[in-house]
């Protein structure tokens, strides 16, 4: 089995005249947590967008686990094992806790969705079964007693873990958490830092991370990749970044090393 679970090969995407992602080539480590940082604008979610499926890349090849998904559907997606979370929390609002990471688990569900409403015993036990998985994660992740909570109420960082335990639901192998730690203060980014640290372990997950916040970044990765203008710049270990003249240029010279 190659070490290589993610693969960007010479990937492009344009919209019209405009080149957001420009023969950026990728490869992420399986086991690792990865880094894709940038300023504003970089093309960092357009990344994710092509990896999820929500864009077909105008050129190039996305592979995961040596297939190639760049093209496919965000659920074909997502059933080959790829989750995501996004920038600006996307809860369910009618539904609880609960509801919600049931929501992520019917992917793998084989029943019709209308099967267990008719009753058929096959669709309740697998139901059943859902909601007592649901339950075990929400568990997992420290959130099992607020499972009857409408979802909206929970507080920002609880929301934040709740839509990383929806993804997990989904049972991923490869998890792309678009800056997950936005606007949080610094002992919520630490509580988010440790808590992806522990997933990673526990699930065994490959992680793939945007994020501005670099004492987040720089106490997560393994390896990061640094984009400018739709363009990789730089790779390499933190120190690596830390380090690097392109990467404190592009980052107006402070923010790496203020926040590292």
């Amino acid at each position: 089995m190659s070490d290589t679970i993610l693969k960007l090969d010479h990937v492009t995407m344009r919209f019209g005249g405009l080149t957001a992602v420009n023969d950026i080539n990728i490869a992420i480590e399986r086991g690792t947590i990865a880094g894709l940082i940038g300023p504003n604008g970089a093309g960092k979610t357009t990344v994710f967008n092509m990896i999820s499926g929500f864009y077909t890349p105008t050129s190039g090849t996305i592979s995961f686990d040596g297939k190639k998904v760049s093209g496919l559907h965000p659920n074909i997606v997502c059933k080959r094992h790829i989750a995501r979370t996004f920038q600006n929390i996307r809860l369910f609002t009618g539904l609880s806790v609960l509801q919600n990471v049931m929501v992520g688990a019917h992917v793998r569900q084989k029943s019709p969705w209308f099967a267990s409403a008719l009753f058929i015993p096959s669709a309740v036990r697998e139901e059943k079964k859902i909601r007592e998985q649901a339950l075990e994660l929400l568990d997992r992740v420290h959130l099992a007693d607020l499972a009857d909570q409408p979802a909206t109420a929970l507080p920002y960082g609880a929301q934040r873990r709740l839509e990383i335990a929806r993804a997990l639901a989904t049972e991923p192998e490869l998890l792309l958490l678009d800056e997950p730690a936005a606007g949080m203060n610094p002992q919520e980014s630490e509580e988010l830092r440790l808590f992806i640290s522990r997933i990673r372990e526990e699930f065994g997950l490959t992680i793939l991370l945007i994020e501005h916040d670099m004492r987040v970044v720089m106490g997560l990765c393994n390896h990061i990749w640094v984009l400018e203008y739709g363009a990789l710049i730089a790779n390499g270990t933190p120190e690596d970044i830390r380090n690097n003249p392109k990467v404190i240029e592009a980052y107006l010279g402070g923010e790496i090393h203020e926040h590292s």
